[in-house]
């Protein structure tokens, strides 16, 4: 190229620099902003178009800030531009993927920056149970033993924490039972047997096994709960486990007596209740009522005669009605437990009967029946009834109709029963029908014949003979001579005196001597009463038989033979007077009320029941000697009673009461003497003429205190007043302690006691009051006659406070402090003199995740040290606080309650100890760098960890310990530590972003092992190993796009969402430049070199890029979007060296000008001279001929065609704004015509490179031969010389083409 070429490109590269140099020194005048926050936190099931996050960025320079995300991820969410407020736009799935990475780009209007974010997705419980298997089908045998395990179901739930957690259980078993047959284990799914299988009930279940999680929550409150259902057929497997059984029962047969041998009788059937087994069945016959009459097939259980019989003479007198048969079924294969298995029935066979009996006559008793012909039997004469000849008759057919008929000379005095009948067996009697004839005086015996028949064969006929014996009967009474009878007794006659005999008489002979005798009525008795045997009447009551009751008695005698018949006589008895009665008094005591010192006047007044006007009823009065009937004398003919002096009631014994008894007598003149006697009693009143005395000058109590009520002490005081109307006291406290004490009067032997209590609603306190009390007790009787006391009470200590706990603080403990050590101890007080406390522990409660549990962390001696129960470890982690309630008791309290009104509480707040190490989250994510994008600080990766202890203990430090490099080779290779780790917290969870160091080797393939370590501030550390894929440079893409670097950073976010909508990969742009060659650089062009990586860490190669964007489906988007090329990178280009823009800059600002007006120049003198060979060409075309067009004009070094589209130099059918990049509006220097040939050209020869044709158009007033640099100049210069044969090939160049193009 000529000089001038080449400093007309080198100028437009210096003025690109320039331009570049200004827009770079412009850019950073702004600082960009700065996204503060990288890691957010979303719920999954966030609804669409509801915000998520927002994203955290600020600018220094405050400038309004726009938001943009893009990447593989980016169609999960939409942000809005002015915000930052990013919302769900699809429904998002933890378990798909629980953390997506979004490029977020924000842009203060000048400088975006870009970061990734990391969206951790938390659980919501969207996912139920899944059974690993669609049913479980099982069998097992009957007999399998209960709880034996039978089967586990397994669920598996997507999600996390308890919404993953599942339990099982079974909903419904079908066929229903009362009892269930299984149960599940809510934790594992293992199924077990609870109660016995057996087949015969069900030979099957099915299982409705239903597993439910826990519940979970997440966007929403509401706690959700998933189940799943699987069902389970079980099918229950027979064994030979049950007896057989008989079928068709029951049995009972009929068979005729004297039926042949081998005669079927009856077929027992059995089956093996075992249906899947069935046994074949051998039959016996095991018992029988009748040995050897029967017999039974063993294969088919047939039953038939074995030898003829008669039903009648099997035994003597026993019928053979029924024959009972006990048939054994046995199955012919051992059962289960190693026997055969077997059964009995039993087979009842009926006898039928044939008439081939006679009737006969038996006598029957304890020992049997005998047969008889001869009978006996006796009556009574003239009886009703029947004649009792134990007699019966009998029939051994079974089926019978025996008739009974009467034979002899008396037969129509009597008639037989049964006269006909069809039992088999009948007791016959004689009933008397005329007992008139059986007279024992007529006759004493008579004979009959009983006669018995069968009625269907009359000449089965027995007779029999009876004999009965008539018996005399009683059927007279006893009489008396005379019908009444009179005597006389004295009274009082002494007891068995006799009194008269009577005797009667009966002309029944089976009477004499045998009768009996007694008085009527029953009243009498008490006095008189009679011999029974010999009629002898005699006095039984001597004190009873008393005149002055009654003088008189009448009675009935009664004699009575054998037959109860009766006989009587009335008799009358008078009794004579003696001297038998006592005076006795008018009143049964005389009472008379004198006031002391007044007349006595009382009348005692007697009466005698003997016989007036007689010695015997004649009465004297006397006083029997007393101690006081000196004081009184008695008329003894009037018996008036009046005393001798004066009465004194003190006089008298105390104990008397002022009560004076005498016994004043009356007594009669009869022989002998007889007397009774009376109490007087002289009541002497008293009169209130003494006044009440204590026994003591003074009295001295003690009171325990706190005792309402409590018994102090007693007064004792009296009155000689002998009544109690004037003796009686009445105690009262007139002065020092009414309000606390009370006194309460009693009396006991005459002496009043005065007791002396604490008022019951007071409560006297050692404490707080006075400890001694000064009463004065005053007695009074009723007319006010007083006396008066001084009393001391002294009140002693009682220990009936309570105990009560004195305040205590929060006591702080380490966690994992040793068993048995104290961490506090209660305090507490007792105001009583003599306590002794002891502290009792009443619960422990513990605050674990915000709300207060029981627990048993700790104890507390009976001192009130609280410390650390044995065998428990105190864990902050578990819980931070405890609460310790205490009850502090008096062992000594003597009244009331001994324990603290309120317990005690104490606070014990329990340190972290920094006992765990950091613990790290494992995440299911696959960690991918583009190493070619990796510049230093680049994020790469992420770890995540927690410490399960607090505050600064929790604090954790991530550090890169080590990085290898694992080929594809599997070969590892320890590398420098090209990784290191940023530590950040977000809430109390440390996430370390890991971060390159340096720029990473473009040539490795395979995968970075990253060791990083997270340690806390007590040096406690855990450690694991990040892989982190690599992208080598094979995977480089480069993109070219008909868009200046500007306009390719406007639209870049929309850029790469149509990239990743169409690879489905995320897009990492890792450089922008220029265009691919010179000219494209001068159209603007950018090229973007990117890679496509998956999120497992795989990439796609150009060719895999270039066939999905050339999709249908998004190559119109693309292309909309200024794609033009897609091919992959020769390599990065070498950096442009910063010193080189320097000085260009520099340069740049001295011949900036003269750039300026240099190409102004050019532009205008190019632009003059095209004009002007256009128009010459335009000419020189009109006149061209036929054989030089095809269908339409053509203007060579213009864009006009043949009507066939064809370009003139390659002859493709292509579209002329695409591959020319012209357009209407673009600068004449800036189009490049196309190189066209006149008629008469040729096209090189094969081979031929189009660059060695190339001639440069020399300038006009050069004389050498021109050289042309546009096919229009040179189509103008040739035009003479078309003809000239000797024309060699023209040359043509177009510098939109060059070999790539090709």
């Amino acid at each position: 190229m000529s000089s001038s070429v080449i400093s007309r490109a080198d100028m437009e590269r210096i003025t690109t620099s320039v331009l570049l140099l200004c827009l770079i020194s412009l850019t950073r005048a702004n600082r960009a902003p700065d996204i503060t926050q990288v890691i957010y936190t979303v719920c999954e099931d966030t609804p669409k178009d509801r915000p998520a996050f927002t994203i955290k960025a600020t600018d220094v320079d405050n400038d309004p800030l726009t938001f943009d995300i893009n990447g593989i991820n980016a169609n999960f969410f939409e942000v809005d531009a002015d915000t930052g407020v990013v919302s769900v736009k699809t429904i998002l799935d933890r378990e798909s993927n629980n953390l997506l990475e979004l490029d977020a780009i924000v842009s203060d209007g000048t400088n975006p920056t870009s970061e990734r974010l990391f969206i951790i997705l938390d659980d919501a419980n969207d996912n139920r149970p899944i059974f690993n298997s669609s049913s479980y089908d099982f069998s097992f045998p009957e007999n399998t033993a209960v709880g034996t395990s039978l089967f586990r179901v397994y669920a598996a739930d997507g999600d996390t924490g308890d919404a993953g957690v599942v339990r099982y259980n079974i909903d419904d078993v079908i066929p229903s039972v009362n009892s269930s047959f299984f149960s599940i284990s809510p934790t594992t799914g293992e199924v077990r047997l609870i109660k016995s299988l057996n087949h015969t009930q069900n030979t099957f279940f099915r299982l409705k096994i239903n597993a439910t999680d826990n519940g979970g929550s997440c966007f929403f409150n509401e706690t959700v709960f998933n189940s799943n259902a699987v069902f389970s057929i079980i099918t229950v497997l027979d064994v030979p486990d049950l007896d057989p059984v008989f079928v068709g029962l029951p049995y009972t047969a009929r068979i005729e007596e004297n039926s042949p041998q081998n005669t079927f009788v009856f077929k027992v059937t059995a089956v093996d209740q075992d249906t899947g087994v069935n046994d074949p069945i051998i039959y016996s016959i095991e018992d029988s009522t009748e040995d050897g009459l029967f017999n039974i097939s063993e294969s088919d259980g047939v039953i038939s005669v074995q030898k003829e019989f008669d039903r009648e003479l099997q035994q003597e007198f026993d019928i053979l009605d029924v024959v009972t048969l006990t048939v054994k079924a046995t199955e012919s294969n051992p059962n289960i437990h190693g026997v055969q298995a077997s059964t009995t029935v039993i087979v009842t066979i009926n006898i039928v009967d044939v008439n081939d009996e006679t009737p006969k006559f038996y006598k029957c008793g304890g020992g049997g029946c005998v047969e008889a012909t001869e009978f006996t039997g006796q009556v009574v004469e003239h009886q009703l009834g029947s004649v009792p000849i134990n007699m019966t008759v009998i029939d051994r057919d079974q089926w019978v109709n025996t008739k009974l008929t009467l034979e002899g000379e008396h037969k129509d005095s009597f008639s037989v029963e049964p006269q006909e009948s069809q039992l088999s067996e009948n007791v016959v009697q004689l009933i008397i029908r005329n007992s008139q004839n059986l007279d024992y005086e007529i006759m004493q015996q008579t004979v009959l014949q009983v006669i018995a028949t069968d009625g269907e064969n009359t000449s089965f006929r027995s007779t029999a003979t009876v004999t009965i014996n008539i018996l005399d009967a009683n059927d007279n009474s006893p009489s008396f001579p005379n019908d009444t009878y009179t005597f006389d007794v004295p009274e009082h006659s002494e007891d068995g005196t006799t009194v008269t005999t009577l005797t009667a008489t009966d002309p029944d002979t089976m009477d004499a001597g045998k009768i009996t005798y007694r008085l009527l009525p029953a009243t009498i008795l008490s006095i008189f009463d009679v011999e029974p045997h010999t009629g002898r009447i005699y006095v039984k009551s001597k004190a009873l038989l008393d005149r002055e009751i009654r003088s008189t008695h009448s009675m009935t005698l009664e004699a009575r033979d054998t037959a109860n018949q009766i006989g009587t006589a009335v008799l009358e008895i008078t009794v004579t007077d003696i001297n038998d009665q006592s005076p006795v008094m008018n009143r049964e005591s005389y009472t008379e009320f004198v006031r002391e010192g007044e007349q006595v006047n009382v009348r005692i007044e007697a009466m005698d029941s003997d016989e007036p006007g007689t010695p015997n009823s004649e009465i004297v009065y006397a006083i029997v000697p007393s101690a006081y009937s000196e004081n009184f004398t008695i008329n003894a003919s009037t018996g008036e009673l009046r005393n001798s002096g004066e009465l004194d009631r003190e006089a008298l014994d105390s104990s008397l009461e002022g009560r004076i008894e005498l016994n004043v007598t009356a007594t009669d003149r009869g022989v002998p003497q007889r007397s009774t006697s009376v109490i007087v009693t002289i009541i002497v009143e008293d009169v209130n003429d003494n006044s009440p005395r204590f026994e003591d000058h003074s009295y001295n109590f003690t009171v325990r205190e706190g005792d309402k009520g409590a018994f102090v002490g007693l007064v004792f005081a009296q009155d000689m007043d002998q009544s109690t109307v004037f003796n009686r006291v009445s105690f009262s406290i007139v002065d020092g302690g009414s309000a606390s004490f009370m006194i309460r009067t009693s009396e006991k032997n005459g002496v009043y006691i005065g007791n002396i209590t604490v008022d019951p609603t007071v409560e006297l306190d050692y404490e707080n009051e006075q400890k001694r009390f000064t009463l004065l007790i005053e007695a009074a009787d009723l007319d006010q006659r007083k006396a008066q006391v001084t009393v001391e009470v002294d009140v002693v200590d009682v220990n009936d406070e309570r105990p009560e706990f004195l305040p205590s603080s929060p006591v702080p403990v380490k966690e994992n402090t040793a068993t048995a050590t104290s961490v506090g101890s209660f305090a507490a007080r007792d105001r009583d003199g003599n306590h002794s406390l002891v502290f009792e522990l009443e619960s422990v409660r513990c605050r674990c995740n915000s709300s207060m549990t029981t627990c048993s962390w700790f104890d507390i001696d009976p001192t009130g040290e609280v410390r650390v129960r044995p065998g428990q470890t105190i864990d902050y982690e578990q819980c931070d606080q405890a609460v310790v309630t205490a009850q502090v008791v008096d062992e000594y309290t003597e009244k009331g309650e001994n324990n603290s009104v309120t317990p005690g509480e104490m606070v014990i707040n329990i340190e972290d100890v920094n006992d765990n190490a950091p613990q790290f989250i494992l995440s299911d994510a696959v960690f991918v760098v583009v190493s070619e994008g990796a510049n230093k600080g680049t994020s790469v990766a992420r770890v995540t960890a927690v410490d399960l202890d607090s505050g600064v203990n929790r604090q954790m430090e991530f550090t890169v310990t080590g990085v290898q490099f694992e080929d594809l080779n599997d070969q590892v290779t320890t590398m420098r530590l090209v990784f290191e780790v940023v530590t950040t917290q977000q809430q109390d969870t440390y996430v370390g972003i890991i971060q390159n160091t340096e720029g990473l080797d473009l040539t490795l393939k395979g995968k970075y092992l990253v060791n990083v370590t997270a340690t806390d501030t007590g040096g406690l550390s855990s450690a694991t190993t990040l892989g982190i894929f690599t992208v080598d440079e094979s995977y480089r893409v480069e993109l070219e796009f008909t868009s200046t670097g500007e306009e390719f950073d406007q639209k870049l976010n929309e850029i790469r969402r149509a990239l990743v909508d169409a690879t489905g990969t995320s897009v990492e742009i890792v450089a922008t430049r220029g265009g691919t060659n010179e000219a494209t650089r001068v159209l603007g062009n950018t090229v973007v070199v990117a890679y496509f990586v998956f999120p497992n860490g795989t990439a796609l190669t150009a060719d895999e890029v270039e066939r999905m964007l050339s999709d249908p489906n998004h190559y119109p988007r693309l292309s909309t979007l200024g794609l033009r090329y897609i091919g992959q990178s020769p390599g990065p280009e070498a950096e442009a060296n910063p010193v080189q823009y320097i000085l260009l800059g520099i340069v740049g600002g001295l011949i900036i000008i003269l750039i300026v007006l240099t190409t102004s120049l050019l532009c205008t003198r190019r632009n003059y001279r095209r004009k002007l060979k256009a128009a010459n060409a335009m000419k020189s075309a009109s006149m061209m001929n036929s054989d030089n067009l095809k269908s339409g004009a053509m203007v060579p070094g213009t864009n006009k065609y043949t009507q066939e589209g064809a370009n003139p130099v390659l002859n493709l059918n292509i579209e002329s704004s695409i591959a020319l990049d012209l357009d209407d509006e673009s600068l004449d220097v800036d189009k490049v015509s196309l190189n066209s040939l006149d008629d008469d050209m040729t096209f090189p020869e094969k081979g031929t490179k189009i660059n060695e044709l190339m001639i440069e158009e020399a300038e006009e007033d050069d004389y050498n031969p021109p050289k042309y640099t546009e096919p229009l100049g040179q189509a103008l210069a040739q035009r003479g010389q078309r003809k000239n044969p000797d024309t060699s090939l023209k040359g043509i160049t177009n510098p939109i083409f060059n070999t790539s193009d090709l």
